[in-house]
């Protein structure tokens, strides 16, 4: 490429914007989007002090090839849209081919959406098992004044959305926990979804789970034909915590005996510890507050914090 020189004022314009507070989704992503701006701003400076513009070719801020990218935002097609409660909605994304996210369990990926000119990005944990082919599945749910709920109650069948990752993730090993008490408030449920996938696609993995589900009612519950098709395995053990419902006479059966009304309390969860098969090792996904005080629960319980993972 032929090297050109410009005025100050050319070289002001390339310069990369320094990300808002609304651009960072908070999940502690490799890269983050501010070690994404501070990678471009070196490259800037160094094409800035040879007056070579060519050496800003490199920059990428998206992609249309298809491939999940850590560092650049792609653009996925939205091929169905089913509204599952009130509030909440599950997105299924197209891979070209029988192409797959190969993704590691529990990670998460980050959504970047416009709203009124304001660039936002959350994290979301797919529920769709990493190694599916052709597709992707996302769990959303909207809040009346979010940012980001704005953009995706726009969504329809065929918008294009950008997502980047994957990131983090539960480094699971079959077999090396004995059991695994999952603590999961609401939308916290996606990423312990493809982890208990795993396990129960695995007839050599034994290990013992017992999901704890907290939601505000029994018509909020997510995902619920999955959920009741996870509990019939041997090893799968699924407990649901209400804390708007007043009584479980209303509820099927089906669900009364592993159901409790209230909140997930420490008298509650030392009761769950007690009735686990083998010494837990904990999954906890939830809100801030939630995470906070389940790790509070946990260590009054007697779970070390070596014991725990916090997603």
């Amino acid at each position: 490429l032929q090297t050109m020189s410009g005025n100050e004022d050319d070289w002001l314009a390339l310069k990369p914007q320094e990300p808002s507070p609304s651009q960072c989704c908070g999940s502690g992503c490799k890269p983050c989007i501010y070690d994404v701006y501070e990678k471009e701003l070196a490259q800037w400076e160094r094409a800035k002090a040879k007056q070579d513009k060519s050496l800003l070719m490199e920059k990428k801020e998206q992609s249309n090839n298809s491939e999940l990218n850590p560092d650049t935002f792609t653009a996925f097609s939205i091929s169905s849209v089913e509204q599952l409660t009130e509030d909440t909605y599950q997105y299924k994304f197209e891979l070209p081919g029988n192409s797959s996210l190969r993704l590691s369990l529990g990670q998460h990926i980050v959504l970047r959406g416009m709203v009124n000119g304001l660039e936002v990005q959350r994290a979301y944990t797919p529920i769709s098992p990493g190694n599916a082919e052709g597709y992707f599945e996302v769990l959303m749910k909207c809040y009346e004044a979010g940012l980001m709920s704005q953009y995706i109650k726009t969504w329809k069948k065929g918008d294009m959305v950008f997502w980047r990752g994957p990131f983090g993730g539960f480094p699971y090993q079959p077999n090396k926990h004995g059991e695994l008490l999952m603590l999961a408030s609401g939308t916290g449920l996606t990423p312990m979804l493809p982890i208990l996938q795993s396990i129960t696609d695995d007839e050599e993995d034994e290990t013992f789970v017992s999901l704890v589900g907290c939601f505000r009612t029994f018509d909020r519950i997510y995902l619920k034909p999955l959920l009741q098709d996870l509990a019939r395995y041997w090893n799968i053990r699924i407990f649901y915590v209400l804390s708007q419902e007043a009584s479980l006479e209303e509820l099927p059966w089906s669900y009364q005996e592993n159901t409790y009304t209230g909140r997930l309390d420490e008298d509650l969860i030392k009761t769950i510890i007690n009735s686990c098969r083998r010494k837990p090792f904990v999954l906890i996904c939830g809100s801030s507050a939630f995470n906070e005080d389940m790790t509070r629960y946990l260590k009054a319980a007697g779970i070390e914090e070596n014991s725990c993972f916090v997603f």
